[in-house]
């Protein structure tokens, strides 16, 4: 007698199609894009997903969103339906992101969920479901995230208040008349840092020399023209045009030589905090008490007296 039984075949379930984002802003190795991604194919492996579309924000910080491009792209994929996947992975709830407000993730998130699309969160401890365990894991990781964020701004700040006051230069651009100098760790010239450029160690350091002697002599005679001939910003500015002198290969305004006859660096200061912005808000001004102030730090382009001499009258202009 033939044996009636018949095996019945195993169910293969197709993988789900996924999206994953993933972004780098300093925080060092760990998060590089290429360790996200490997950690993110792993969990993909495991969970039964396949990778169909990237989107990735390299060198952004996780504070706001208008500046995270790859971002605001998914979520306006997703808003509009313009999406081939059934899942996003994440790394873990910083790199979606460490926003002031935590809610602001959570909205983000909750547009994806709205259009069936769900967040999993690759590297976490906790599992994405909905379950209230995990929805409180996941709101103290969002307050965490943001908190790092405040912390490191605090660490940042009292790091450069430190290299200010030993007289390094911890701004940008050096301005008008000026150059960076990059300094090794034993204090020794290594070389001129043309503009955009950075240093070559964390432990190089930057103070401000003298540039070339056109730009010196043109701030001097910026100086001589407010002071001797009580010439306003704007004419100034007017003169220096006629007589072809560029700033920085573009035409002077008032605004380009108030800054020049109200900055205390031409008198060899070093100055930090004139302005403020926590956390990528709006830039703040902040009143001259405020102001960082060391004097003798680099070698000034006008003394004190001339300095203090042309402030009244570059402040009305």
């Amino acid at each position: 007698m033939s044996d009636m039984r018949h095996t019945v075949p195993k169910t293969v379930c197709d993988p789900i199609p996924a999206a994953q984002y993933v972004r780098m802003s300093d925080d060092g190795q760990q998060y590089s894009i290429d360790n996200q991604k490997a950690a993110i194919q792993e969990y993909a492996n495991r969970h039964g997903f396949v990778i169909v579309r990237t989107y990735a924000d390299a060198g952004k910080s996780g504070v706001v969103l208008n500046r995270r491009e790859a971002l605001r792209k998914l979520l306006e994929d997703v808003d509009l339906g313009n999406t081939d996947y059934k899942a996003i992975l994440v790394y873990d709830v910083s790199r979606w992101g460490r926003f002031q407000n935590t809610d602001e993730a959570a909205h983000y998130e909750f547009l994806c969920t709205r259009s069936g699309i769900r967040l999993h969160y690759c590297a976490e401890q906790f599992t994405n479901d909905d379950t209230p365990s995990s929805a409180i894991l996941k709101a103290m990781k969002r307050s965490m995230a943001a908190e790092f964020s405040r912390e490191l701004g605090v660490k940042v700040f009292e790091g450069k208040n430190r290299l200010v006051k030993l007289g390094f230069w911890v701004g940008g651009e050096p301005g008008y008349g000026y150059r960076r100098m990059m300094l090794s760790a034993e204090g020794k010239h290594k070389q001129i840092m043309n503009a955009g450029e950075r240093k070559s160690l964390i432990t190089d350091r930057v103070i401000l020399v003298l540039g070339p002697r056109k730009e010196v002599e043109c701030v001097r005679r910026m100086f001589a023209m407010v002071i001797q001939h009580r010439h306003s910003c704007t004419e100034i500015a007017r003169q220096l045009n006629r007589d072809k002198i560029p700033f920085h290969g573009k035409p002077w305004s008032a605004h380009d030589v108030c800054n020049v006859l109200t900055h205390p660096k031409y008198a060899g200061y070093n100055v930090w905090a004139r302005t403020s912005q926590k956390l990528r808000s709006k830039v703040a001004h902040l009143g001259r008490e405020r102001w960082i102030l060391i004097p003798g730090a680099f070698t000034p382009i006008v003394d004190q007296a001339t300095f203090d001499s042309s402030g009244d009258a570059a402040e009305k202009c």
